[in-house]
């Protein structure tokens, strides 16, 4: 297989879709979100992080203040796709996003937002 087959099945791959978290190690807060590529979104949510790009303020203090070590990024929960030609996923995702919502709220204390679907 050449380069340029490998650079298109790689477009072509479906990644994984689901909820994630940024979670505050120090104090507890978090912050989740739903994406349709959760590996690009966990890369993009660094990356604003460390460049201080971050449009959520507090989370964006407080990672200043305590740095990467003392957050961690991860996948809560993931999305299987359908086999069904012209599949939106969006409906299903923030659906799936209010629910861990809920659950953290009650299980976790606060968020770095009062309200899903505020995440990204």
């Amino acid at each position: 297989m050449n380069r340029k087959d490998l650079i298109r099945q790689y477009r072509e791959a479906r990644q994984p879709m689901g909820v994630y978290r940024v979670r505050n190690t120090v104090n507890g807060r978090w912050l989740i979100g739903s994406s349709a590529n959760l590996p690009g979104m966990l890369n993009r949510q660094r990356f604003q992080l460390d460049h201080g790009s971050h449009k959520n303020r507090s989370l964006q203090e407080d990672w200043n203040r305590t740095g990467p070590a003392g957050f961690e990024l991860g996948t809560l929960d993931t999305l299987a796709a359908p086999d069904e030609p012209g599949y939106d996923p969006a409906r299903d995702l923030r659906a799936l996003e209010a629910m861990w919502f809920e659950k953290l709220t009650h299980s976790d204390g606060p968020g770095y937002e009062s309200e899903p679907g505020r995440g990204a």
